[in-house]
């Protein structure tokens, strides 16, 4: 079993291929480094996403985001570089990632990024009474 750090992700076959449904994942404990100064950045990552033939397995996922622990990036390029990860590793139909990073120096940086697969259409919003 593999308890190192990693930035290969595994996956599963979808057991619902015919219908769109949410997978919602939290990780509250996504690290990485600022790269202007080395210090430490925390951030909260929430990934959403609709299957198409795999989903994301969670042990490969963890390893992964525990990759980015010793690196430097910008909020924004990492935020978009797991978004690409990701949707090469699984090709889902849809799915966003939120970034929500924890204050450094009184700010708050949240980055959310999206990725739509060709002719998918969102299903309408159902309003319950």
């Amino acid at each position: 079993m593999n308890t190192q750090p990693t930035k290969e992700l595994e996956t599963f076959d979808n057991p619902q291929v015919g219908r769109d449904y949410t997978i919602r994942i939290d990780v509250p404990e996504f690290t990485c480094l600022c790269p202007k100064t080395g210090q430490p950045d925390f951030a909260t990552l929430t990934i959403e996403y609709i299957p198409q033939d795999h989903c994301i397995e969670l042990k490969s996922l963890k390893l992964y985001t525990w990759s980015f622990r010793e690196e430097g990036a910008f909020h924004e390029a990492v935020t978009n570089r797991i978004l690409d990860d990701l949707v090469r590793a699984c090709a889902p139909r849809f799915m966003r990632l939120t970034a929500e990073f924890n204050v450094r120096g009184g700010i708050y940086t949240t980055v959310v990024a999206e990725h739509r697969a060709d002719n998918w259409q969102a299903p309408e919003l159902v309003q319950l009474p």
